[in-house]
């Protein structure tokens, strides 16, 4: 790697391969290399999977129970790698997320990723926050959980909680209004936003666990002068030097969000929008979502 650096292996922002594409995944680590088509030019780049030259993998899902059942981790561990998850823990909401699995299942997902591979390898996500107003007029959150959830994770030694609110993309407001049933999404004015992150921060400073936000510049700016809210970075290289040594660089992600406040630093992401349709169905989700 230039100049001594490993790189991290991002699986996936574009899908949720833990949850359906676990065995493409295996075999192309097996083969030693993944064909990457760039999804805004249509290039494609090979990126090797060599674990002397992966630092870390760092996984994003909804739903490791394949990933667990497999015994994946371990596999990827004897081969040399770093683990690290991005676990999205949402409140349960069947319009929202319909097709994830029951919130009790992916607490227990959670305290086995933290039993397995240990607490500080595991990055709560509860995200993104979300606000409509259903057919009857009545505006709803999917927030009434997170207590549930923090605590959970609290108890398992979980330290970090990355948070974002909704972006009301038009696609995605189209998409909500054909749902069944139909609603509409809102997004709260920035000093609720700001509210909302304060209510969270400490319920988790209680539980000795830090706040982050994920692209969220503006509302961080609205926040009183010493609250404890970070801005975060899902891909957190130096971190991750933290946790398991070696050199990474720290460069910022310019191919993210940065100037809304993504502090995501240098990975290569192996996966596809096209070609690993996520089949989770999240009503807010602003890729490419298997139809339905």
């Amino acid at each position: 790697m230039e100049s001594g650096f490993q790189m991290v292996l991002s699986v996936s922002r574009r899908s949720d391969i833990p949850a359906f594409y676990l065995p493409w995944f295996m075999e192309r680590i097996e083969q030693g290399v993944f064909e990457v088509v760039n999804p805004i030019n249509g290039i494609t780049t090979l990126v090797p999977t060599d674990s002397s030259l992966v630092h870390t993998i760092v996984f994003w899902s909804k739903n490791f129970g394949p990933f667990l059942r497999e015994d994946c981790g371990e596999a990827l561990r004897r081969k040399g790698y770093h683990l690290f998850f991005n676990f999205t823990v949402n409140s349960q909401d069947s319009i929202l997320e319909p097709r994830v699995p029951p919130l009790s299942e992916r607490l227990r997902q959670m305290a086995e990723l933290c039993e397995r591979f240990g607490p500080r390898a595991l990055q709560w996500r509860f995200d993104p926050i979300c606000h409509y107003q259903d057919l009857a007029g009545q505006v709803r959150n999917n927030l009434k959980d997170f207590i549930e959830i923090a605590e959970w994770a609290g108890s398992l030694g979980v330290k970090r909680c990355v948070t974002s609110f909704m972006d009301p993309y038009r696609k995605v407001q189209r998409r909500a209004a054909n749902g069944k049933p139909p609603i509409v999404f809102i997004e709260p004015p920035l000093e609720k936003k700001a509210e909302i992150l304060l209510r969270m921060q400490a319920r988790l400073r209680l539980l000795k666990m830090e706040l982050f936000t994920c692209c969220e510049k503006e509302v961080l700016e609205a926040l009183p002068a010493g609250a404890s809210v970070s801005a975060g970075a899902c891909i957190p290289n130096d971190y991750l030097m933290e946790l398991y040594g070696g050199r990474l660089a720290l460069q910022p992600d310019r191919g993210q969000r940065v100037k809304s406040g993504c502090g995501c630093m240098v990975s290569r992401d192996i996966g596809s929008y096209s070609l690993h349709a996520c089949g989770h169905a999240c009503l807010y989700c602003y890729a490419n979502p298997e139809k339905y």
